[in-house]
């Protein structure tokens, strides 16, 4: 029996869901036409009137809006209401340019949260569970979103934050934490880390764990559920649309549901613009059909995904998204080759190695360097220059077979690769593209 937190709405039929979209976009493309100049100018340029929008059909005949643009309005330009309906603000952890401010009223915190607590109770989670968060509370929408889902479903939920794994480890041990938020990659090293206190999977309470905010594999997600003794579930957002839970994993996993009842979804060539048709591999575009404050109309993510309209095993009749292929922004082009870091990750779990590792590129006389530097695990860590070396070639060996290229692989110390509290750096490139 699957598990819904909202079943009226999250099995709607599709004739019921379109009718809900139809409905909330018609007013939702008036109200930021009356209130959001920056995107009433875009409108105009590009000849649309709110009346030219009767339902989602139309929402093609609008403009885009991207990250440039949220960064040309910072801090006030894409607000839609007056600032006293506010009641909080988040922002992106981004390194180049402004950062991206959004806001929220309470309405739309309400909306956010309910989107999250779907997403916990999908894996299961019931007023019964233990919720440890130990995803970055503060500006990053994270640690609030689940903290606030975690909430709304009734549980008991552990504020932990992130970092402090010594506290992390007590906490979800003492309380019996039965279902833990993080990134995939503080998940697998929380992992580690109760592996070198002597604790086994089977000595935690925990079933469950929701992970997002970064990129992971299936290797990756099979190599946490092994070391946690967990099913771990994929969860999707941005803060321009709310934050996590824009997305979520079901039981059956084929593909994350997007709450289509708060967010129309679109994928789009992303040199043309042209929309693509379903089951197509392109960037993915989401409007908010409801939001008050910060209402985004088609806002290009970045993300390469494909969506699926078959009906799923789970009851649930909104549409999936696949995990993120990789982005058209982070896609690294290397000697002329498109690399996306997914794809060295991908290897290098296959090959049986830890998923710390880091990927330096730089430009030396008008060639690209490209070095992947990999953590040994203590087991694999050996003083025996031969033997690294030969690994190091039998890796590359690898490496070119997936991506086409040479890289040059360092195999380093157990440890010697910082550890990320937060979202991991895996890509340093040291090139001046821009």
């Amino acid at each position: 029996m699957s598990n819904y937190f909202q079943p009226e709405i999250e099995t709607a039929s599709r004739e019921e869901v379109l009718a809900i979209q139809n409905e909330k976009i018609v007013k939702q493309v008036k109200h930021v036409y009356e209130n959001v100049k920056y995107y009433r100018d875009l409108m105009d340029k590009k000849g649309v009137k709110p009346e030219d929008i009767k339902g989602v059909d139309d929402i093609k005949k609008l403009p885009f809006l991207t990250k440039d643009d949220l960064r040309e309005a910072y801090p006030y330009g894409l607000l839609a209401t007056d600032i006293k309906n506010c009641v909080r603000i988040h922002s992106t952890s981004g390194t180049t340019g402004k950062r991206v401010v959004a806001f929220y009223t309470q309405n739309d915190v309400d909306m956010w949260e309910e989107c999250c607590a779907r997403a916990i109770v999908a894996t299961g989670g019931s007023k019964d569970d233990v919720v440890q968060v130990a995803y970055g509370y503060g500006l990053f929408t994270g640690g609030a979103g689940l903290h606030g889902g975690s909430h709304k479903v009734g549980c008991l939920t552990l504020p932990m934050s992130s970092g402090n794994t010594d506290r992390q480890i007590q906490f979800m041990m003492d309380l019996n934490a039965t279902v833990l938020c993080c990134t995939p990659s503080y998940a697998a090293y929380l992992g580690e880390s109760l592996a070198e206190r002597g604790y086994k999977p089977e000595d935690n309470k925990l079933r469950a764990g929701i992970f997002g905010a970064e990129p992971w594999t299936q290797e990756m997600r099979e190599q946490i559920e092994k070391s946690l003794g967990i099913k771990a579930y994929d969860i999707y957002g941005l803060t321009e649309m709310s934050g996590p839970g824009v997305a979520f994993e079901c039981e059956e996993q084929k593909g994350m549901h997007i709450n289509e009842d708060h967010f129309y979804v679109e994928t789009i060539d992303p040199k043309t613009g042209e929309v693509l048709p379903d089951g197509s591999e392109g960037e993915i575009v989401f409007t908010c059909l409801d939001k008050e404050a910060f209402p985004l109309l088609r806002y290009r993510t970045k993300d390469i995904c494909i969506l699926n309209r078959e009906k799923c095993s789970c009851g649930r009749t909104h549409v999936r998204m696949s995990k993120p292929l990789g982005r058209s922004d982070d896609m690294m082009i290397i000697r002329g080759v498109n690399v996306f870091p997914s794809q060295i990750e991908t290897v290098l779990l296959q090959e049986g190695y830890t998923p710390n590792y880091q990927i330096v590129v730089d430009r030396v006389n008008n060639t690209d360097t490209f070095d992947i530097y990999v953590e040994l695990s203590s087991d694999k860590f050996s003083d025996k220059v031969a033997e690294i070396q030969q690994r190091e070639r039998d890796l590359n060996s690898a490496m070119k077979s997936m991506l086409g290229i040479n890289p040059k692989i360092h195999l380093v110390a157990p440890k010697s690769i910082e550890r990320s509290e937060g979202k991991a750096v895996r890509v340093i490139d040291k090139r001046k593209l821009h």
